[in-house]
């Protein structure tokens, strides 16, 4: 006679097979997705040797790009659709203009070196094309000036100079047979040394990152990420943008460490409810410049003075500086856009510090975090009469840099950026901020409850909002 299992233990066995199974097969992702840095990082492509591939001989840098457009004819049309090519933004509209207008480096300005357009000499050699020429339109549509090499050669072999073009000297075969995919030494050489040397501009890029240290840098250091293994690119458009150069950044193109971590990765739940209105960045980057210098004070108003010049104080072309090392950030909401940016024209008060970009995003914004920056003071020139700011000619014979006349730069950049000048100017304070996203730390590193709260706080709770610390009036991070 069979004996057969009661009702009770078969819909027992059901009920945790239906519980179980699903947590079998779901679990370790989870569980990657927190802990495993790798999980979510596409796989290296194996790179092809190029050094029995290309032939020469190769004379000019227009050669070098044909040749890779023999086996890659697509690529060019991509990279000249993308920021890396244009340095410039879609066009939007703003409150304050009555036409649409657009940000990039090649129209606007900042409170660093001002503009590329009174320097395309110098600021060029960060650009992805060939040809540039003083005072001359440049040629957006000729696919023969797109720079391969800058992205793809090892830089040992390759290095930019003046006007976009190759360094002198430079073997151009030699480059083109050492391509391969982009490491962070092709990267680091533009946004490492932007703003006029190593480190000057961003406050959490600079040349300490080619071989960092895990307590430097956790992603490339402890797991030795490479830029691209998070700013991953498809057709040549790489993922995360900069706030510098746009208003509005659509969440897909940007990176974020839930593309690769848990939203809520935390054992303590009190932490988790943190990051509801804290961005990630906040606690595990609680110091930027750790190993070298960043630039947060540029007063242009004492260049052309005969000083001692030690480059880090001052320099005669540039003016005074202060540098800053391993200090803490500038914290403010921040929702990934901005709520405005400087742009050439507009009218300034030069009794107040004028915003060059302000970070969108308040204690009322739902979808706003409290973030950090590097926030940059600066003294630069305005038109006195027409109260706007000033972009000069810095570069070429007879810039600023070789007669130490501003007035005879500003009336030279007339033709170049349609701005009139009045023939008067002064020097007004601005202020520019860049998201501090690199040189994240070891999760031993992170900042603490007491470094926010009480008495010895970095935030300033009543300017972002709060009525005082949280801690002391039971407020609370997940309900603003």
């Amino acid at each position: 006679m069979k004996k057969f299992l009661p009702v009770w233990l078969i819909g027992l066995g059901v009920t945790l097979a239906v519980i179980i199974i699903p947590i079998a097969i779901f679990w370790p992702k989870a569980a990657q997705a927190q802990d495993d840095p790798w999980a979510e990082v596409p796989e290296r492509a194996v790179h092809t040797s190029h050094a029995d591939i290309i032939k020469g001989p190769l004379d000019t840098p227009q050669q070098v790009t044909q040749a890779c457009l023999d086996c890659h004819p697509q690529a060019a049309q991509d990279v000249m659709a993308t920021t890396h090519w244009t340095w410039e933004s879609q066009p939007f509209e703003v409150a304050w203009r009555d036409e649409p207008v657009t940000i990039g480096k090649i129209n606007q300005i900042n409170n660093f070196c001002i503009g590329s357009q009174g320097n395309q000499k110098k600021c060029m050699t960060c650009h992805t094309g060939y040809g540039w020429q003083e005072g001359a339109e440049y040629d957006f549509s000729n696919a023969l000036n797109v720079d391969c090499l800058v992205c793809h050669a090892d830089t040992s072999a390759y290095a930019k100079g003046e006007y976009g073009n190759p360094a002198p000297g430079i073997d151009l075969l030699a480059a083109a047979k050492s391509v391969r995919a982009p490491t962070r030494d092709n990267c680091g050489k533009c946004h490492f040394d932007g703003g006029g040397g190593n480190g000057v501009k961003h406050g959490d890029l600079d040349e300490s990152l080619y071989f960092p240290t895990e307590n430097l840098d956790v992603h490339m250091g402890g797991q030795d990420f490479l830029c691209t293994d998070c700013h991953q690119a498809e057709d040549h458009q790489i993922k995360g943008r900069m706030v510098a150069d746009n208003m509005t950044i659509a969440p897909q193109e940007q990176v974020a460490c839930t593309d690769c971590h848990a939203a809520a990765p935390h054992d303590d739940q009190r932490i988790n409810n943190h990051t509801q209105t804290v961005a990630c960045q906040t606690c595990h980057i609680p110091a930027m410049a750790v190993e070298d210098p960043t630039k947060v004070f540029w007063d242009w108003s004492t260049a052309g003075q005969d000083l001692p010049d030690d480059h880090y104080t001052y320099l005669k072309i540039k003016g005074n500086f202060v540098y800053d090392k391993n200090f803490a950030p500038t914290y403010l909401w921040f929702n990934g856009n901005l709520s405005y940016r400087y742009l050439l024209g507009d009218t300034i008060d030069p009794t107040q510090p004028t915003y060059i970009n302000k970070p969108a995003g308040d204690i009322n914004d739902p979808t706003a975090k409290i973030f950090p920056f590097k926030l940059h003071i600066a003294k630069q020139p305005y038109d006195t009469v027409y109260n706007y700011l000033l972009q000069p000619i810095t570069a070429g014979d007879n810039g600023y840099w070789t007669n130490f006349d501003w007035d005879n730069a500003f009336r030279l950049a007339e033709a170049v950026t349609g701005l009139k000048y009045s023939g008067q100017y002064g020097f007004a304070e601005t202020w520019m901020y860049w998201p501090t996203t690199h040189m994240v730390q070891p999760k031993e590193n992170a900042l603490q409850c007491n470094n926010c709260h009480g008495a010895e706080s970095r935030l300033d709770w009543k300017a972002l909002g709060y009525p005082g610390d949280p801690m002391e009036w039971g407020g609370r991070f997940d309900n603003k």
